[in-house]
């Protein structure tokens, strides 16, 4: 085990599955305790934690709905009783909801906006309250913003919210040592991406970057270790875009 983050403390939301599993178990591998945030599948987050003790790392599950700002505190006071710190914070938890403009209802618009932006910012929040000198926090934005693809509009204007939050946020947070980034993937392979996309679909999607191919959950997590660990201390403020030349 690469001991990198020894010492430190990782929240990870959503993290039972897809990408936020794999930056969890990429953390813990290198030493970080830590937390396994879902809002709806205890088993799979805990089958993450068993995985993750398996290979010698450490971590529990905590449950918060991220879109609520009593469940984002509730899930920060949970840390700070458990490992008494929190040292990272890496906003992975969001949803995509892909519809035309025409289509788009209230509920779609909101639900996309509670959990990507209002999620994010109050999480944010918690880590300036919370984290002490040498924090790090890693934000999720995507590549679709500079991809102009139909029906992502919405969840495109979320992670351009994100975005601005990282820029804004760098300077008020870097008298504290604490830095904030955002990484924005290109279509990875994760259920988010695929769900409800023929091979077609996905093939295309995938040619469409100087690999042919979709990214995977390693190509991104192993940026986000990055951005966590100490290498990244003069790195704030920025949207780091991982996505094979996909834009």
């Amino acid at each position: 085990m690469d001991q990198t983050l020894t010492g430190k403390v990782a929240i990870v939301t959503g993290a039972s599955r897809g990408m936020g599993q794999n930056i969890a178990e990429e953390l813990a591998l290198h030493g970080a305790k830590v937390i396994v945030n879902y809002a709806t599948s205890p088993g799979k987050a805990e089958e993450v934690v068993a995985g993750i003790r398996q290979r010698g790392g450490e971590a529990v599950a905590i449950q918060a709905d991220i879109s609520r700002v009593a469940e984002i505190e509730r899930l920060f006071q949970q840390t700070l009783e458990t490992y008494g710190q929190v040292d990272i914070l890496v906003n992975n938890a969001g949803i995509m909801i892909t519809k035309s403009v025409a289509q788009f209802t209230e509920e779609d618009f909101d639900k996309q906006f509670a959990i990507n932006v209002k999620g994010t910012f109050f999480a944010c929040q918690q880590a300036a309250l919370h984290m002490k000198e040498n924090g790090r926090i890693i934000n999720f934005s995507t590549s679709v913003a500079g991809q102009m693809f139909p029906t992502y509009s919405v969840y495109a204007g979320t992670k351009g919210a994100v975005e601005q939050f990282t820029r804004q946020l760098a300077k008020e947070l870097g008298p504290k040592g604490i830095t904030i980034n955002a990484v924005a993937p290109g279509p990875v392979n994760t259920e988010l991406f695929t769900a409800g996309k023929t091979e077609e679909q996905i093939k295309a999607v995938g040619s469409m970057n100087s690999f042919g191919r979709l990214g995977e959950p390693d190509d991104i997590s192993s940026v986000v270790l990055f951005l966590a660990g100490p290498a990244s201390q003069w790195v704030t403020g920025q949207t780091i875009r991982v996505n094979g030349g996909f834009v």
